[in-house]
């Protein structure tokens, strides 16, 4: 009978316990996150205004304008430098021309001979080569990824070598000047891209796609039915034949964009978008007009950036001033991974940082190099953005007429009325920043 009081007595004390002192169950932890896949577009020479979601009047582009409706976009949006090599080297480093070393499209002219036979000269060869070696020595955004268990995928404009030597685990590209089968994306197929999606798929891995077609870039060769609706909208054919090529870039955006959703992929699939740099349409020549490409000129530089992740990425339109340098840090920390120490960028998703940025800068070169060592040799001119207010700054031995430039985009967008010799006070705030940064 004691025996059984005692138990009964046991048992009581045990349920009038209080609650914090009870045995704790083990919260089950959440189930982890697939890595999200990554889906770069990046266009080839177009105006930072040539969409109708930037207000171009005749250019209809409606998948990226749906692209931009979900996502975060920035509208001022910059690339460091108005070329294509060096500006696609900075989006896959995240580090400017100057750090890299691919400032230039192609290395010095070490020979006097034809240019029909110069991209096959022992010289030339022997300067892409080492070209290819600064990229070979700086962790990109593929090998970043592959650390990660992520498969990559190069189409496109690839100056680099063969595609493996960005990082690249797949590609079209195998090793001329700046795409050779790569540069078939776009133009004659996306079918590469969709056979490595579905490869990802299978071995349930990661992917990353780098979609660089050589769209609108010449030759302008569009389809005639968008060659027909363009051309009664415009006399100039060269322009008739370029609007149209914007639309069938736009075109094939929307055939992988798509394709993401018909796989099922796209909801855990961030898609960024960025041009490689601008291009003004000459309406008298195939030719691109001044003050685009190659030039400090915001025809040249600026361009929209999106960032569209579902249900984690609010969509919404930024006012704030952001560089193509900001991708790769913004996709790192997206796919929890440590950034190298240094890098300019900033995390285009953490709104404070972006806030908090008082400048970007860049800085443009002639298209051959001069000294593949020093890229100052063949610098043409820096730049900053501040605010509304953007210097331009000539290095004297590459640009000896040039004047020091300084505008106020938002009363100025087009860049008419050089306002340095009117607001001296703000050119040396802005000069000496510049300065800071980089000295050329």
């Amino acid at each position: 009978m004691k025996k059984l009081l005692l138990l009964l007595l046991t048992v009581a004390a045990v349920h009038a316990l209080p609650a914090a002192t009870k045995p704790a169950r083990k919260k089950a932890a959440p189930p982890k996150a697939d890595p999200p896949n990554v889906v770069l577009i990046i266009s080839d020479d177009q105006a930072w205004g040539d969409y109708s979601f930037m207000g171009h009047p005749m250019i209809q582009t409606p998948r990226l304008d749906r692209l931009a409706r979900e996502s975060l976009t920035f509208p001022r949006g910059y690339v460091p430098s108005s070329l294509c090599c060096p500006s696609l080297a900075s989006i896959i480093t995240g580090r400017y021309p100057h750090q890299h070393k691919v400032a230039n499209n192609d290395p010095p002219e070490t020979e006097k001979i034809p240019a029909a036979k110069r991209l096959t000269s022992p010289g030339f060869i022997a300067g892409r080569e080492k070209m290819n070696t600064f990229i070979d020595a700086l962790p990109t955004l593929p090998k970043l990824l592959g650390e990660k268990g992520y498969l990559s995928l190069q189409t496109g404009k690839w100056w680099q070598g063969n595609f493996t030597r960005g990082g690249f685990t797949h590609g079209m590209t195998k090793g001329s000047r700046h795409g050779d089968e790569g540069l078939d994306i776009g133009r004659k197929t996306m079918e590469p891209i969709y056979e490595f999606v579905r490869t990802a798929k299978q071995e349930k891995k990661p992917f990353f796609v780098w979609y660089a077609p050589m769209l609108p870039h010449d030759p302008h060769t569009p389809p005639a039915r968008l060659l027909e609706k363009y051309r009664g909208t415009t006399p100039s054919e060269h322009m008739a034949k370029y609007w149209a090529m914007v639309e069938w870039f736009d075109e094939t955006c929307g055939q992988l964009l798509d394709f993401l959703e018909a796989e099922k992929v796209a909801q855990n699939t961030i898609v960024l978008y960025v041009t490689d740099n601008g291009w003004i349409q000459d309406p008298e020549s195939p030719k691109y007009a001044p003050r685009s490409k190659q030039s400090p000129y915001d025809g040249g530089l600026r361009t929209p950036i999106i960032v569209r992740w579902p249900e984690r990425v609010k969509p919404q339109v930024s006012d704030q001033v952001v560089s193509s340098l900001d991708l790769l840090p913004t996709i790192l920390k997206a796919c929890d991974i440590a950034a190298p120490k240094g890098l300019p960028g900033v995390n285009l998703l953490d709104e404070k940082a972006v806030a908090a940025r008082k400048a970007i800068f860049g800085e443009c070169f002639k298209h051959t190099a001069i000294d593949l060592d020093q890229p100052a040799a063949s610098l043409r001119w820096r730049w900053i953005i501040s605010e509304d207010l953007k210097l331009i700054v000539p290095a004297k031995k590459n640009e000896p007429d040039a004047v020091v430039e300084l505008y106020d985009l938002k009363l100025d967008p087009g860049e008419m009325t050089n306002l340095a010799r009117d607001k001296p006070e703000q050119v040396g705030k802005l000069r000496a920043v510049l300065d800071k940064w980089w000295q050329g």
